[in-house]
């Protein structure tokens, strides 16, 4: 018993330090936030001498970052979105529907994680050319979505074959078609591994910079890591502005987290076992 409450007790000492070193740098970038580039240099891990909002004003004076800001909004939710509907419906025929090109259609999706996008680079840029999609928003939300599917399809198709048959026959029995069995019955099961699936494909299309800055050139269609280049110049960085505007981009993930975290421990064990 003894030994067993000493281990507990470490177990829970290392899980607060390791909460402790994950959480010290969003902690640095908030209070670098408030400091002046010369502060930061001279004094990088001390508390601000002066708590001020002029940072902030001078990051929405200085570069249009409603803008940006908006536009990482629409691309990442609607990327989501998208992941969420086709991934939802391709996992359902596979893990569902008994075909003998079944295996091949999870392997064609699986091969999505296995080639790395970026070497297509130059045909996916000819292709979005010719599509008239280059320096706009849906070039990004088409990529994003065409590269989160794999994993989606992975994880749902794993889920959906844990699911008793027994739910989709009983509705089936009472006149329900397939795809109001999968809005009715299996979507509100599917909550845990959504979320896992909601939270990965979000902070992908978030924080993405390689894509936005192979299709995006209006300043106005920027996404905030590719807007943010404006702060950098040819021989220095505005860091405290730099911060600031790291601060505010960074909340949205946070927020996200923090309200779906549970569905995404679950999620990451939907399908483990029967």
């Amino acid at each position: 018993m003894k030994s067993s409450w000493s281990s507990r007790v470490i177990w829970y000492l290392a899980a607060v330090i390791f909460a402790l070193l994950a959480l010290y740098p969003l902690l640095l970038m908030f209070l670098s936030s408030f400091k002046t580039t010369i502060e930061i240099f001279k004094n990088p891990f001390a508390m601000p001498s002066a708590w001020s909002l002029d940072t902030y004003k001078k990051l929405l004076d200085q570069v249009p970052f409603g803008s940006y800001f908006t536009n990482s909004i629409i691309v990442s939710v609607a990327s989501v979105l998208l992941v969420i509907l086709f991934g939802s419906m391709a996992s359902f025929y596979i893990a569902r529907f008994s075909f003998k090109w079944n295996g091949g259609l999870l392997f064609f999706f699986l091969l999505g994680m296995m080639i790395p996008i970026k070497l297509g680079i130059v045909p996916l840029y000819m292709l979005m050319k010719n599509l008239g999609l280059t320096n706009n928003l849906l070039s990004l939300i088409c990529m994003y979505t065409a590269t989160g599917l794999p994993l989606a399809v992975l994880i749902l198709t794993s889920f959906f074959k844990t699911l008793p048959h027994e739910l989709e026959e009983a509705a089936r029995i009472d006149g329900a078609g397939d795809f109001r069995i999968l809005r009715s019955i299996i979507f509100p099961l599917m909550r845990p591994v959504l979320g896992t699936v909601m939270i990965v494909n979000f902070i992908g299309a978030w924080n993405d910079f390689f894509f936005p800055l192979i299709f995006i050139t209006d300043d106005a269609k920027k996404t905030i890591p590719i807007g943010m280049l404006s702060l950098f110049g040819e021989h220095s960085a505005d860091w405290s502005t730099l911060f600031a505007g790291l601060t505010l981009s960074s909340l949205p993930m946070i927020l996200l987290f923090f309200f779906a975290s549970r569905q995404f421990m679950e999620g990451l064990t939907a399908g483990a076992v029967k």
